[in-house]
């Protein structure tokens, strides 16, 4: 395979920049990003830190859940993502996960997953013993995405942590994911 001249961005040439252009594959680059996303999705397996499931079985089943009610497949597809950072950044997994999916989710999606951890404490940040505010999320009280943001955490993130429910495999959601990663709306951040 050919490769560039330059060691240093600043050094290259346009015929640098146009070889390295043809040679990024998007389907390629796709199928690898999918790959590892779901390897980073599988780091939440098997720690339930407390709750009756993991974490992993948590994104399945907040997903089972949002394509059981007809959402669109990039809805399906954050809803499986939306705690894919929580190994990474504990205290503002909502952020990595949101970043992540950005170029690929509509304005509305990407304010849900980023937001999706202040709404969430509506439920039990009262309850905690770490004198939070449950009604935080107020804050965005008049944001347009506020009621969608608090739906997300009713309908699909609060109430997936059930040992019972008929929650799909990680494997039911590949087609879905790399569809809508094939798909960016866009590149730059």
């Amino acid at each position: 395979m050919p490769i560039a001249k330059f060691t240093r961005m600043d050094a290259g040439d346009a015929e640098d920049f146009r070889l390295v252009a043809d040679l990024f594959d998007v389907s390629r680059c796709v199928t690898g990003h999918v790959d590892a996303l779901f390897d980073q999705l599988k780091t939440l397996l098997g720690d339930p830190i407390g709750y009756r499931i993991d974490r992993f079985q948590h994104s399945l089943q907040s997903a089972t859940r949002a394509l059981h009610d007809g959402r669109s497949e990039s809805y399906v597809a954050a809803a499986l993502l939306h705690d894919i950072g929580d190994t990474l950044a504990p205290h503002n997994h909502g952020d990595i996960s949101a970043a992540i999916l950005r170029p690929y989710v509509d304005e509305e999606m990407h304010f849900i997953v980023a937001h999706h951890a202040v709404f969430q404490g509506y439920y039990y940040w009262h309850l905690d013993g770490r004198d939070r505010d449950r009604d935080a999320r107020e804050r965005y009280r008049g944001h347009p995405h506020f009621a969608a943001t608090a739906e997300f955490c009713e309908k699909y993130d609060q109430c997936s942590f059930d040992p019972d429910y008929p929650t799909l495999p990680l494997h039911a959601f590949d087609a879905l994911v790399r569809r809508v990663f094939a798909r960016p709306r866009e590149w730059a951040s």
